[in-house]
């Protein structure tokens, strides 16, 4: 983090706070509803709003949906170790994630694996399909493990959920 990205986390109060919970529930609420359960003017709310994506603090207004209810009945975690470690072997590996739409999620992480890789699918079927056709022919892959996931206990973009 830089000192400037630490400057605006502590720049950051009660209200700031309030009015981001409520974004993230609905990102549609109106501003005067967000003005009467934070307690602040519409404008002041408004400002604050404002502040917060020139800081890049509200990076963007989006949906939630329901994966199930448009065909991907399942999730797989994917760990991947690959046979090389240089800059253009990790850039291409992640250049070619980037090319399938059923990559949700791809964390560069520590520890025996690589990357860390959440995929959405429509069945095991359609998973053996993505695999055979999609990221078993990316060049550099040395080791995968597959888990499906057997149900979402928890699932928050950030802390303030």
């Amino acid at each position: 983090m830089t000192e400037n990205e630490q400057e605006i986390g502590k720049s950051f109060d009660i209200y700031d706070l309030h009015i981001l919970r409520i974004l993230l529930k609905d990102s549609r609420t109106p501003l005067q509803e967000i003005s009467k359960e934070v307690g602040l003017s519409t404008t002041s709310c408004w400002n604050r709003i404002k502040k917060m994506t020139d800081s890049g603090a509200i990076q963007s207004y989006t949906v939630k949906v329901d994966l199930a209810r448009i065909g991907y009945q399942d999730t797989v975690i994917v760990q991947v170790t690959l046979e090389s470690h240089s800059e253009e072997t990790l850039y291409e590996f992640g250049r070619a994630l980037e090319s399938i739409p059923e990559v949700l999620e791809a964390l560069l992480i520590s520890g025996d694996y690589d990357y860390f890789i959440r995929i959405a699918v429509k069945d095991t079927r359609d998973y053996e399909r993505l695999l055979r056709e999609r990221l078993y022919k990316i060049p550099g892959i040395r080791h995968s493990k597959s888990s499906f996931v057997l149900r979402t206990l928890k699932k928050v973009e950030t802390p303030l959920d």
